[in-house]
């Protein structure tokens, strides 16, 4: 195995992995919670992560990926009184919404999907665990663990404990320090609830995530990863709670940037989300993946429409570039083997996507001069590298995942291209006549109406100009 190098949060630095288990990579990625259907800035992080996974599986490991659901919190009781909806309804709509999301992304279905709410046994054995062991206590029906307890507490946020101070938590009492959080919600009337030794009650959200990557990863895997804003309080309390049960956890810890409006971080309490579900009725698919998944995953990405539409002017380069080679070879043209050894360096150091991307762009230019020089081996060669490349981020055009959307675009593209056809003739026909005025005023036209006219030795072509 090639050497892949991932910055690790709890180390503040670039580490070499090595893996566990050699060959194998296991990932826990903390998913949604599924109170509302999910905005750009949710679907960024696991299109951050499935780039990662894909990356790993080319390099030949194989990857077991967890993601979780969250499916009761507080603020889906809260909708469920607000709404008049039982909360496991208003959870499965949301969550179908997510899946939809990242499956029109692109994004490969994770190999575990648990729910918080499957497994309340597994939350329970890990509460007993924690009490025997001290670390953790019952008051007034609610179970809370002992930051003073784990002397490590804090480490991967770098806080001090005197300074700290928890997000309030409503409803909470019998708390022997106000640091300590809650693991277990003693039970409210009209609320979900499930049984414990300790009484009826539901999951605190900390919880749920130590016992289902113990669950499906066992008590040590590679790479924990999400979102820089569950640095503190959700992972450092999942390392508390995993860690003084016995578990040695995530021996990396890698978080993504988030998706800002107006320097803000997206979401849905600030009022400033995009939904997926609105960005794809504007977007193709394919160009919202690009757009939130070439950034460096360590990056902050300030949404903006003219940002989407230079996303979608690039792309549009590389898409084009693909479509020109096929027709020339006159079918498929199957990817490489191996991608180029530049975008293999990028990508081993710290997934660097943005610097990989540039080797397609430069590869994409090197086609364009073979196709210009008319070199039809030459551009078919680089074609086949780019189809590598692209494949690794999920970006190829010509794959069979975004078959349907090239389907409706070859159908719309024909009856354009009839459409310009006749145009253009007209245009051919003025120019040879002579008649200069004609021909440019219908060039001026047609780039009006967002097309661009090469005028090449095998006649006039036409392709779709930026927004």
């Amino acid at each position: 195995m090639v050497t892949i190098r991932l910055y690790d949060t709890s180390a503040r630095q670039i580490r070499d992995f090595t893996p566990l288990v050699p060959g194998c990579v296991s990932i826990y990625l903390c998913g949604a919670t599924v109170q509302a259907p999910p905005h750009i800035g949710h679907v960024r992080s696991y299109l951050n992560f499935d780039m990662l996974r894909r990356w790993f599986t080319y390099r030949g490991y194989d990857v077991t990926f967890v993601r979780n659901v969250t499916d009761i919190d507080d603020k889906i009781i809260r909708k469920s009184a607000d709404q008049g909806r039982p909360w496991w309804s208003i959870g499965y709509e949301n969550e179908r919404a997510f899946n939809d999301g990242y499956n029109a992304l692109g994004c490969l279905p994770p190999t575990y999907e648990p729910r918080a709410t499957g497994h309340i046994t597994e939350m329970i054995e890990m509460m007993r665990g924690l009490i025997e062991r001290g670390h953790a206590y019952e008051a007034d029906g609610s179970v809370y663990f002992d930051v003073r307890s784990y002397p490590e507490y804090l480490s991967l946020s770098n806080q001090e404990l005197d300074n700290l101070q928890q997000p309030a938590e409503e409803g909470i009492t019998g708390k022997r320090d106000p640091r300590d959080f809650a693991m277990w919600k003693a039970s409210k009337p009209g609320e979900p609830d499930w049984e414990t030794p300790w009484g009826r009650g539901r999951p605190g959200w900390h919880l749920e995530c130590s016992a289902m990557a113990h669950k499906y990863l066992g008590e040590a895997f590679d790479i924990h990863g999400g979102g820089l804003d569950l640095i503190f309080p959700h992972h450092e309390n999942e390392i508390a709670q995993a860690k003084a049960f016995g578990d040695a956890f995530a021996a990396y810890w890698m978080h993504n940037a988030w998706v800002t409006l107006s320097g803000e971080k997206m979401s849905k309490s600030l009022g400033n989300s995009v939904l997926v579900s609105e960005m794809l009725k504007h977007w193709r698919p394919i160009v919202l993946r690009y757009y939130l998944g070439t950034p460096h995953y360590r990056s902050m990405i300030e949404y903006s429409e003219e940002a989407l539409r230079e996303a979608e002017s690039a792309f549009a380069r590389i898409e084009g570039f693909c479509q020109r080679v096929v027709e020339k070879a006159g079918g498929t043209v199957e990817p490489a083997a191996q991608v180029p050894p530049a975008f293999a360096e990028a990508m081993d150091d710290d997934l660097g996507v943005p610097q990989a991307l540039a080797i397609v762009h430069t590869t994409v230019r090197q086609g364009n001069s073979a196709l210009a020089a008319d070199d039809k081996e030459e551009a078919i060669a680089r074609l086949a590298e780019v189809r590598a490349m692209l494949g690794v981020l999920g970006l190829d055009p010509l794959d069979a995942h975004w078959a349907g959307e090239a389907d409706r675009g070859e159908e719309l593209h024909g009856a354009v291209d009839t459409l310009v056809r006749l145009v253009l003739e007209q245009r051919e026909a003025a120019r040879a006549r002579k008649d200069w005025a004609t021909a440019d005023a219908i060039r001026d036209q047609l780039t009006q109406s967002g097309l661009v006219i090469e005028d090449s030795p095998s006649g006039p072509r036409w392709t779709l100009g930026p927004r």
